[in-house]
């Protein structure tokens, strides 16, 4: 069975972070492995004060991994919320060691959670910094949204091509969340050094939080089933939707993942694909 590493937040009755990538995964039958950054018992969008890892313990749990000897059997890493620069230091470590450890080369996908509109920055600038300096060069593909990748690359985005641009300046190939698309449309971007692809569908008024998860987590599980990346990149594009309709539909204030089971691994929802 793959087994995938994630390097992210636990939030007990919220379907985000990597609480809910652990579902995601298991739906595509990816083992995964949790190592909490912060603990919360709901989302913070909601007032929730949790706990960050303490760096020490966070070295730790990854340190009891490692001595299973799981590090050399890792198939996907995913990297998502730090709540600290030496947290980030730490996931950099342990990054490298499973790099030369695993027999086969690990997908790694580092999902740069820093801020978004309107808000902007909502880490520390030390741990901005920290992601952009240390784990970016270690990604194997990147899942910003539109609003980090504007501050990893200093661009100011108005429109498709200036996201095209600022992914390319990056250098690493991005699926960017939230990217422009036609009104009343929410899509995704995928940028490589040679292709740029709109995966577009309709935006709904009621989305819970958690999409940008769920999306690294489909994308992640289809390049380790072997997906082309356009391939992988459709199906979670296809998922997003699908779990979104399913949440307003079912009038439910989370994504209803575990509930929608093999209809994540086989989405069928509409998408508007455009070439650049």
């Amino acid at each position: 069975m793959p087994l995938a590493l994630i390097l992210s937040s636990f939030v007990a009755a919220s379907r985000i972070g990597g609480a809910a990538q652990q579902y995601v995964l298991a739906a595509h039958h990816i083992d995964p492995v949790l190592v909490p950054t912060i603990m919360l018992g709901r989302s913070p969008s909601r007032g929730a004060h949790g706990q960050a890892t303490p760096p020490v313990l966070f070295a730790q749990m990854l340190a009891d991994v490692e001595a299973d000897a799981l590090f050399g059997l890792v198939d996907l890493v995913i990297t998502g919320h730090f709540s600290s620069a030496e947290q980030v230091d730490i996931a950099a470590g342990a990054l490298r060691r499973i790099k030369a450890a695993a027999a086969r080369a690990p997908t790694v996908i580092v999902d740069p959670i820093l801020g978004d509109t309107p808000k902007g920055l909502y880490v520390s600038p030390q741990v901005a910094q920290a992601v952009s300096s240390q784990l970016i060069p270690l990604a194997d593909w990147i899942t910003p949204n539109l609003w980090e990748l504007g501050h990893l690359s200093g661009d100011k985005i108005g429109d498709g091509a200036a996201a095209i641009a600022a992914a390319r300046r990056l250098g690493k190939p991005a699926l960017v969340t939230s990217a422009p698309a036609g009104d009343d449309e929410t899509g995704l971007l995928l940028v490589d050094a040679d292709t740029a692809v709109l995966l577009a569908h309709p935006r709904l008024k009621h989305a819970p939080n958690g999409t940008g998860d769920l999306v690294t987590a489909s994308f992640g599980a289809g390049l380790v089933e072997g997906l082309a990346p356009f391939a992988a990149a459709e199906r979670a594009a296809r998922a997003a939707s699908e779990v979104v309709q399913a949440a307003q539909d079912w009038r439910s204030p989370e994504l209803p993942i575990v509930a929608l089971g093999e209809r994540l691994v086989r989405p069928s929802a509409p998408l508007r694909i455009e070439r650049f």
